[in-house]
């Protein structure tokens, strides 16, 4: 009995790690969760394309509404694309404990560089954006190492873009729900952190099938209500980049449409300093 009381009382001082998610689909993938690698993923992600560790392949089924709510490493072939994530993983290690700022998700995010540096100088952030990603892609890096160790005060997500590539596949909801998980994980890792949700972006022109998916994504983002809980909130950042016509403010761009400029940064960060104000002042 004693040695029951004196084990119960040593687990109950242990810290209580949060559990993954609970994703719609188990997928063949060897490590679900954790950092280090074993031996057996890296080999899985690394030789696999990304298409052929999809939900459903390892069953010959094609489940192209799972692949934005399931976790999936990228691939830029070989491990090209867990270079970054280790990368971004060993500044997480050497930022460990308390920061003012994360900011998650694709090549928009990472890109802040200089610009975040000019508008907000006095803020502790670590930024684990990368090139390409999708929602299953951070997903993926949020479960494996991505953010273990850091205490964020406030997140800025902003995820979704890359996934306009596979919409006339996954649909647009699945889209929705994907940038949806994304925040249910950040959530779950960081119960006490304040969170925003910036919504997709406009790119390219009215009418292209990619600009009015977005336009859609963030309409079915609206329904999710990701702002219902008082600790998140939502900023739509679509009149601030685009004219009365719905055309892109060009100057806000680079020319590929699609990224920002240093004078579109100004005016993201416009939007982001009193959020990220308040959140930081409770």
């Amino acid at each position: 009995m004693k040695h029951t009381l004196t084990l119960l009382t040593a687990l109950l001082l242990v810290p209580l790690r949060l559990s993954a998610l609970d994703y719609p689909y188990v997928t063949a993938e060897p490590q679900k969760t954790g950092w280090p690698l074993t031996a057996e993923e890296r080999a899985y992600i690394t030789q696999k394309a990304e298409h052929d560790r999809r939900p459903g392949c390892e069953a010959n089924k094609h489940l192209p509404q799972l692949w934005p709510v399931v976790p999936s490493a990228g691939f830029f072939g070989g491990d090209a694309w867990l270079k970054l994530h280790e990368a971004h993983v060993k500044t997480v290690h050497e930022n460990k404990g308390p920061i003012d700022v994360l900011l998650v998700g694709d090549s928009i995010t990472i890109q802040w560089g200089d610009s975040w540096k000019k508008h907000f100088p006095n803020y502790k952030a670590v930024n684990i954006g990368i090139g390409g990603d999708k929602t299953q892609n951070v997903l993926w890096r949020l479960d494996h190492g991505g953010v273990d160790g850091l205490q964020p005060k406030a997140i800025v997500l902003m995820i979704g873009n890359n996934n306009m590539f596979f919409t006339p596949e996954t649909g647009i909801e699945a889209a929705a729900k994907g940038v949806q998980m994304c925040l249910a994980n950040l959530r779950e890792k960081f119960p006490d952190a304040r969170i925003i949700v910036a919504k997709i972006l406009p790119a390219h022109v009215p009418g292209n099938r990619f600009y009015e998916d977005i336009k859609k994504t963030n309409a079915a983002l609206d329904l999710l209500k990701l702002d219902s809980a008082p600790q998140v909130q939502v900023l739509d950042l679509w009149a601030d980049f685009t004219n009365v016509d719905g055309t892109l403010k060009k100057d806000l761009f680079t020319p590929d449409n699609i990224h920002l400029s240093p004078a579109g940064y100004g005016v993201y960060a416009t939007r982001l300093k009193p959020v990220l104000q308040r959140f930081l002042s409770k």
